[in-house]
Parts: structure tokens; C-alpha cells; sequence
């Protein structure tokens, strides 16, 4: 067990207050704060605010102190840290004004419509931070010279429509998705980009698009840097996607989600662009094959 806490400097609600953490998993978090005693309504994202009254007792039971700088910097290198521009209300401001960086004032209604469908009570990953994260990537690849700019717009309209329906029905998602965005679209696109759109959405149940497809080879790799991120940031990413699973009982969704792990690693490349090989490939590999390895011991 490695739990950190640092100490009671932080002023609020007329006393002080630490942070604890740990460098492993949320999961071990959440486990030494219910043994613990600390609510559940301390936790802030990667994080319990613990009052000074508890110090002590938590030190007694395991927790390590050290400096507000050091734990910054344990919560920062083991993946687990979310960063305040990724915090749900900096993530809808970004959005907001990525929104209206993309098309015309006149779609402000579209805009927030859809920020509403991302932001619906039962998502946990399919939530507005993997739609900035989706877009972020597509940046990224754009930068490494991947996306041609007559692409750009469309492409990053496919990301702002491709989960924006989502009832945790795979392949029928996608298709009403891109159903919405056949419906939304006309009038603020011509007709050829709206169809460009809708088609990208649609690769997104398969993320296999054809070897020449450059936009929708950007998109389907923009969605899947997920898999490529820190063995920590991948867990986290792994825990949300089962908590969109709810309603599937435990040895369903094991099996389920192991033959998609598996379907993936079967493929000669996960990713279709050289620089999101370069980038995601290995550490997606990696992260792949440990959740596989651990479903299976389940």
C-alpha cells in the first residue's frame, strides 16, 4: 500500500486541510479512505481533502507525509493527477470556445446541444473530457503534418458527433450518432461535407478505415490514444469504461471486454497514421495486453 498525505496547509471552512493520495490506484484510494473513515464527499477527482483533526490518525494508519510540492509531484508522475484545465467545468469552457472557433455564431444551439448530450448523468468515459481529449489528438496529428487543412474542420466535427449519442449500444451508437449529424448539420455545411461527416462518425464502430482514407485514419487514431497513455492514466481510463457498463453483470462484461482487447491486439497495426504509431502504438500494446492478462485471472 502506498498512500501519501501532505501537510494541513490548505484553509477552508474555518480549519485546514491535506491531501491524500496514492501513486498505485484510485481503487486503493477508495479503500483506505473507507477504512478510514472519510467520506465519500472528500474525494475531488485524484484526490481526499482531509481536515487537520485527522492528520495524525492517518499517518498512524499508513499514510506517508511528505511536502505539498513532492505529493504535486507523485500524483503527476504515476498518472493519476487530473490536470485543472481537465476538471468538468474547465472542460466545458474549453469546449465552448473550441466550438465556436469551428463553425459560425448561428450554431451556438448546436453547439451546446451537444455539449449536453456529452455531459449526461450516466457517462463516465464517453463524458466531455474524452471529447477534448479526441480533439486535442486530432491536433496533435495535425501538427505532425498527418491531416491536410481542407480536412480539419471536418474531422473535428466527427469528433464532436461520434459518441454525441450514447447509450452504451456498440455499432447502434455510432449509427445514431451519425444519424443526428445528418439532421443537425444541413444548412451550417454543404451537402458534401455533411455526408463526409456522417461517414466518419460511422467509422468509429470499427476504427478500420481504408489505407487512403486520411481523415478518417486521423479520427480513428485521435479516439484511440486513449489506449497509449501512461499504465496508470490506462487504468483510470479502463475503471470509467467499466462504470459506463453498469448495468452488465461483472462476468459478462469481462468476457465482452476481452474479446475487444483481443480483437485489438490481433491487429498487425493499431494505429493508422506514422505518427500515431509512433506515439500510442507500444504503450497501447503494453496497456492492452496487462487488462487482458488481468480479465482473464478474473
Amino acid at each position: 500500500m502506498t498512500i501519501y498525505i501532505d501537510p494541513p496547509v490548505w484553509p477552508a471552512h474555518g480549519t485546514l486541510f491535506s491531501h491524500l493520495i496514492s501513486d498505485v490506484s484510485l481503487d486503493e484510494l477508495h479503500d483506505f479512505a473507507d477504512r478510514s473513515g472519510i467520506s465519500p464527499r472528500a474525494f475531488d477527482e485524484d484526490h481526499y481533502d482531509v481536515p487537520q483533526h485527522r492528520h495524525r490518525d492517518l499517518i498512524a494508519r499508513g499514510a506517508i507525509l511528505v511536502s505539498g510540492l513532492e505529493l504535486a509531484r507523485i500524483l503527476a508522475e504515476c498518472g493519476l493527477r487530473i490536470r485543472s484545465v481537465e476538471r468538468p467545468a474547465k472542460v466545458r469552457a474549453r469546449l465552448s470556445r473550441a466550438w465556436a472557433r469551428l463553425l459560425p455564431a448561428d450554431a451556438t444551439t448546436l453547439g451546446e446541444e451537444l455539449l449536453e448530450r456529452w455531459s449526461e448523468p450516466h457517462r463516465h468515459y464517453h463524458s466531455p473530457a474524452h471529447l477534448a481529449a479526441v480533439l486535442n489528438a486530432v491536433g496533435v496529428l495535425q501538427r505532425a503534418g498527418e491531416l491536410p487543412e481542407h480536412l480539419r474542420r471536418s474531422v473535428l466535427l466527427a469528433a464532436w458527433f461520434h459518441d454525441a449519442v450514447y447509450a452504451g449500444t456498440a455499432g447502434q451508437d455510432e449509427e445514431d450518432s451519425a444519424r443526428l449529424a445528418e439532421d443537425r448539420l444541413p444548412g451550417l455545411l454543404p451537402d458534401g461535407e455533411v455526408t463526409e461527416v456522417a461517414r466518419l462518425v460511422r467509422l468509429t464502430a470499427t476504427h478500420d478505415p481504408h489505407p487512403a482514407d486520411v481523415a478518417g485514419a486521423v479520427l480513428v487514431d485521435a479516439d484511440l490514444e486513449v489506449l497509449g497513455r501512461a499504465p496508470t492514466a490506462y487504468r483510470r481510463y479502463a475503471d470509467t469504461v467499466r462504470r459506463d457498463y453498469d448495468h452488465v453483470p461483472d462476468h459478462l462484461f469481462r468476457q465482452g471486454r476481452a474479446q475487444v482487447l483481443a480483437s485489438l491486439l490481433e491487429r498487425p497495426l493499431l494505429y493508422r497514421t506514422a505518427a500515431g504509431r509512433r506515439l500510442w502504438e507500444h504503450a497501447a500494446r503494453e496497456n492492452l495486453s496487462a487488462e487482458l492478462a488481468r480479465l482473464r485471472l478474473e
